[in-house]
């Protein structure tokens, strides 16, 4: 794991690189839909700038995070949703210029956190690290959204190691968030970098794996393609089932995408 620095100034990177596609667009191309059934790219930035916000309140005021956590579940389902669609009700100006205040607050809030410090989130408490790893997956994940709906490729960076890092990670947390036993072994997991460098996870023994290209694994853990259209094998009947249902982000279990660019759910 990088140092906190490091991650951070990856974090910084990753939200510059999605703005780089938003921000030369017209006002008009906001109202683009993204393949998340219902969002449009102002609510894929609504929803950054919002959980952006998020972070610094978890990084900041731990009282006042747990009252958000209580709203949520209040209304779990449309807890995140909401969120999006108020702020993608903001002239497009205006909600970039927040996102970007958001984000710059956001790293400077987990660079001030006391190392050991665990902070609260929607999900078990954690590291500022960890939290800016998540927050970096899903900013990628998010931007993959609207590159797709500019129809424009990204260039893979040695950011996606992040995203599959807590892919991995959060290998127990996708079987459990749908009421599964989550394996008892671990597995071996061992990707291809945008370098053509080989990345690992997990015992070189182990009985089970996945092998493939890092760019697949991270589309797959943050259900941004079908499993069917990605170059991903499995080893093991468990590892076959992870691949199934890898989530790497929190809530509920994501719809996932159908395969060849069809339309998914909203996360």
């Amino acid at each position: 794991m990088p140092d906190l620095h490091s991650l951070l100034a990856d974090l910084a990177a990753e939200g510059d690189s999605v703005d780089a596609l938003v921000a030369p667009l017209p006002a008009e191309r906001w109202a683009d839909p993204t393949p998340a059934e219902g969002w449009t790219i102002a609510h894929q930035i609504a929803h950054l700038a919002w959980t952006d916000d998020q972070a610094v309140v978890a990084a900041t005021d731990a009282g006042a995070f747990a009252k958000l956590v209580e709203e949520a579940l209040a209304d779990p389902g449309g807890y995140v949703d909401a969120g999006a669609r108020e702020g993608a009700k903001e002239a497009p100006a205006a909600l970039l210029a927040r996102w970007r205040e958001g984000r710059r607050r956001m790293v400077d809030a987990l660079a001030a956190v006391p190392p050991g410090t665990r902070l609260p989130w929607f999900g078990p408490p954690m590291s500022a690290a960890t939290l800016a790893t998540a927050r970096l997956m899903e900013t990628w994940a998010h931007g993959e959204d609207v590159a797709d709906a500019l129809g424009v490729r990204r260039e893979p960076t040695h950011r996606l190691r992040h995203v599959a890092h807590i892919g991995v990670r959060t290998r127990d947390f996708s079987f459990r968030t749908r009421g599964l036993e989550p394996p008892a072994e671990e597995f071996r997991v061992v990707l291809e970098g945008p370098g053509g460098e080989e990345w690992t996870w997990g015992p070189a023994d182990a009985r089970q794996c996945v092998t493939g290209p890092a760019l697949d694994f991270c589309h797959a853990v943050t259900q941004r393609r079908h499993r069917a259209d990605l170059a991903l094998a499995a080893t093991g009947p468990d590892a076959d089932r992870w691949l199934d249902i890898a989530q790497a982000f929190a809530g509920p279990p994501g719809p996932g995408r159908p395969p060849a660019g069809g339309r998914g759910g909203g996360h």
